[in-house]
């Protein structure tokens, strides 16, 4: 299990829309939500699932986001995925869990780990969390996240389906 992660909102909205948000918590410990990409998430209107997990789920944890350096600013990214990889870089061994391909090419750049939804996916049925990944992929799908065919496809084949 890790032990912490600061994650955006597309990786926690994919995961409570589909009913999967329990695999996050049972890959990691502390799940560190900066206040920006809460924002974001409570703007959904209080009946949004997600809204709801933030509210009730112990291991997500909601604190301010520190300033944001000029070397994640001049990426251009969205004020969440900024506000992720600035409070990530101020953690001790956190994991970035962000979906969005500019936020993760910066992490990498930082030399932040990084995951996207998919890669827990992974993860989690790698570990025996899960019997089967094609079936928690496929609600994650249905709930609004794009896979292409082949990289679907091909994420399945990594772990042997």
């Amino acid at each position: 299990m890790d032990e912490c992660a600061v994650i955006n909102a597309s990786p926690l909205i994919f995961l409570a829309r589909g009913g999967h948000l329990g695999l996050l918590t049972r890959l990691i410990q502390q799940v560190v939500v900066p206040q920006p990409v809460a924002a974001e998430i409570q703007r959904r209107g209080p009946q949004d699932v997600t809204v709801q997990a933030l509210q009730c789920v112990p291991a997500l944890t909601v604190v301010p986001a520190p300033e944001v350096p000029v070397t994640i600013e001049r990426w251009g990214l969205g004020l969440g995925e900024s506000s992720v990889l600035a409070l990530a870089s101020v953690t001790s061994q956190a994991v970035v869990i962000m979906d969005d391909l500019a936020g993760r090419k910066c992490a990498h750049a930082l030399g932040l780990p990084v995951r996207g939804t998919l890669g827990l996916i992974l993860l989690a049925k790698r570990r025996g969390l899960i019997p089967l990944a094609r079936p928690v992929l496929e609600d994650l799908v249905r709930g609004g996240l794009y896979l292409s065919r082949p990289i679907l496809d091909e994420a399945l084949q990594r772990v042997g389906e």
